[in-house]
């Protein structure tokens, strides 16, 4: 097979960058340097001068062809996989949620089905625990064998995902005594429940309320009692799309205790506001997520908790659908909106500008939060998150001069909208390769189809 070398670009990966050179072949990065005078025949160089050579995005939060608040989300694995690709992301960790009723390896089953021969970047899966029927725990072994070290629960949505405190610590505690990990999503959400049935009783039914129903407390102690759960369960905790400054000190604490407390964001609570729920008529749904927006003092206290190291991971939850079918569902209640929206494809340029560019963060700090850590938490490092001697050749080529306007008419996402709508931002990701193939060029998919690889996870 041909070897491919990018040459003349500045390779950045989370402990420094380089001016170097980049040999791949077979998939594998081969080689970094000066690699002019290699006695190479069949090689394709790409030069890359004035270009930043960046590891292939991780995105350990997405929630692709998932059933959801009465629908089912609008990317597929196609789909949310190519627009990945095309924003700079080469390995998704995506969310296999248990259906009513169902096993939970009969659900990773189905889930992995959806994947198999659709999916365009290499992939890998947690499995979230809705239901912990007699012997579910005894099941976990057997996932963690195929290679999902990961599971997920919800402290919100009672009656569908929702599990009670006891159920939390026998999956944390199970989870622990066999090497996986927690993800948390962390809400209060019987007081949820009671504000949003308040507000529906006053006649607040429209999109803004959803705010209003989940104030920061609600997230704030949620937080603080899985950090006392977890220790009792003797077990690690990550908390998925923390959104409060509150969050951000409670984990700042525990880690300070040396307690195995981990914590991600994403990329709209670090650039977008509350005020978008003010929006008229139902445009407010655009931004019904889970948690909402917040304020700016929020947004500096994460950016803050990145820069410390409290919150080591930026992810996207994309977790789409479609306006129209948000009007559908939800138009007469707010609490029947179903709670996400797209990212996977702008978080990378997204981060990129929004905080290196605007010196909230380091270049190498970018790479960390959006490919590297990731890697490192979910068991997927060094074939994943770094330029480096025998890891995948998933790179991607930015060209710092570029520029990038983001609109719901050019992105490859499957939805009606984003809300980066008419941003335009610096730099533009030219190329990407993942696993040494180039699969996007200019934001448009140029791979083959189908060709992603499920990734077998180690554990922590």
């Amino acid at each position: 097979m041909t070897y491919l070398m990018l040459t003349g670009g500045r390779v950045v990966n989370s402990g420094g960058s380089v001016d170097a050179d980049v040999l791949v072949h077979n998939g594998k990065i081969e080689a970094i340097g000066n690699l002019s005078g290699l006695p190479i025949d069949d090689v394709e160089r790409v030069d890359c001068s004035g270009r930043l050579l960046l590891p292939g995005g991780v995105d350990v939060h997405t929630h692709l062809d998932s059933p959801m608040m009465g629908t089912t989300t609008s990317d597929d694995f196609e789909t949310g996989t190519r627009a990945a690709a095309c924003g700079g992301t080469t390995t998704l960790v995506d969310f296999a949620m248990q259906g009513p009723g169902e096993k939970l390896l009969e659900s990773l089953d189905k889930h992995r089905a959806k994947a198999q021969g659709r999916a365009a970047v290499d992939y890998g899966f947690h499995m979230c625990v809705t239901d912990l029927y007699d012997g579910a725990v005894d099941e976990f072994t057997e996932i963690m064998q195929t290679g999902v070290t990961s599971f997920k629960v919800f402290m919100a949505y009672r009656g569908t995902l929702m599990l009670h405190d006891g159920a939390l610590f026998n999956v944390l505690r199970e989870s622990g005594r066999i090497g996986g990990q927690v993800c948390v999503h962390a809400e209060n959400g019987d007081v949820i429940d009671r504000l949003a049935a308040d507000l529906v009783a006053a006649g607040k039914t429209g999109p803004g309320s959803h705010e209003i129903s989940r104030p920061p407390s609600t997230e704030i102690e949620a937080v603080r009692r899985a950090i006392q759960i977890a220790r009792m369960a003797d077990s690690p905790i990550y908390f998925v799309h923390l959104s409060t400054e509150g969050a951000v000190e409670a984990v700042a604490e525990a880690r300070s205790q040396d307690h195995a407390v981990a914590g991600e964001t994403c990329t709209h609570y670090l650039t977008l506001d509350r005020s978008l729920y003010d929006a008229p008529g139902f445009e407010a749904a655009k931004v019904v997520l889970t948690p909402p927006l917040r304020t700016e003092e929020h947004r500096a206290a994460l950016w803050r908790g990145l820069r410390a190291g409290t919150l080591g991971v930026v992810s996207s939850d994309h977790c789409p659908f479609c306006l129209e079918e948000k009007r559908r569902l939800g138009a007469a209640d707010f609490r029947a909106i179903p709670n996400g929206g797209p990212g996977v494809e702008h978080r990378m340029i997204v981060m990129y500008a929004e905080g290196v560019r605007k010196n909230q963060i380091s270049l190498e700090k970018f790479v960390d939060l959006t490919a590297t850590a990731p890697a490192r938490q979910f068991g997927l490092f060094p074939t994943k998150g770094a330029i480096v001697s025998g890891a995948d050749a998933d790179i991607v080529v930015l060209d710092p001069n570029g520029t990038t306007t983001i609109s719901a008419q050019t992105q490859n996402q499957r939805m009606d909208y984003t809300p980066y709508e008419g941003w335009t931002l610096p730099g533009s990701l030219e190329a990407v390769y993942s696993r040494g193939e180039e699969v996007a060029r200019g934001g448009k998919y140029v791979g083959a189809g189908g060709r992603g690889r499920f990734l077998a996870r180690s554990t922590l």
